[in-house]
């Protein structure tokens, strides 16, 4: 009996602490809004390129909405720039919904599709032009670029062994960002804005991971995670 009543006892007070813990770390997060960007179908790109039985447009919502409930639980305020799978979204509306918003961080989902594999962060290394418009500004580009390093910890320190590392990069080696200077997401955006291409869709064994439901979990704890790196350093310096 005495046995029973001290397991009972642990039980209450592991729960109470829990419950605590949980309470702390929403209280955290209650001005942070993070805004979840899944890649596609824009007025580029449908996504909708069946590549090793798998679609970018499909594999981009699954874990935007995995990362959408991670976030959620810690007490983050979330934004998706879209609502459905299939609705099409201008690059430029996107950067809009995440600026109207207000929020600490556009984080953009992308599965690539090239010779290579593995998952890469890219941020805008320089203004671009777009439909008139040169962006981001100064601040921007310098706060997207602690944003990708932050997110890099997080993402790589998650990931290492299960995919390729192939680092940060900036918009300008892509093939858009190197006509315009800068992906046209980052242009318009006024807040630090990261694009991570967590697979190359094109390859076998990056596509059979996130193809899986588990590789699906892995990259939104892994985005998770990145996302908590930058908001824990943000929130820490002044004037934030």
């Amino acid at each position: 009996m005495r046995t029973q009543i001290i397991c009972v006892a642990s039980l209450l007070l592991f729960g109470l602490f829990s419950g605590r813990a949980s309470a702390d770390q929403s209280a955290k997060h209650d001005t942070d809004v993070v805004c979840i960007d899944p890649g596609h179908p824009s007025e580029v790109n449908s996504g909708y390129t069946v590549q090793n039985g798998l679609t970018e447009t499909h594999i981009d919502w699954l874990v935007a909405l995995r990362l959408r409930q991670l976030l959620t639980r810690d007490g983050i305020k979330v934004v998706m720039t879209r609502s459905q799978e299939r609705r099409l979204v201008t690059n430029r509306k996107r950067a809009e919904i995440a600026n109207q918003a207000h929020a600490k961080l556009l984080i953009r989902l992308h599965c690539d599709a090239s010779p290579g594999s593995g998952y890469a962060l890219y941020y805008p290394d320089r203004k671009g032009k777009a439909q008139g418009v040169a962006g981001p500004s100064d601040r921007v580009i310098l706060e997207s670029k602690q944003a990708a390093e932050l997110l890099h910890v997080g993402v790589s320190s998650s990931l290492q062994s299960k995919l390729k590392d192939c680092g940060i990069k900036g918009d300008s080696s892509t093939l858009i960002g190197s006509r315009q200077g800068a992906l046209t997401g980052s242009i318009f955006s006024s807040v630090p804005v990261v694009t991570i291409e967590m697979v190359v869709l094109s390859n076998k064994s990056d596509a059979r991971f996130i193809g899986a439901r588990a590789g699906q979990e892995a990259m939104a704890e892994a985005l998770a995670k990145g996302v908590h790196e930058f908001l824990d350093k943000r929130n820490l310096e002044p004037d934030r």
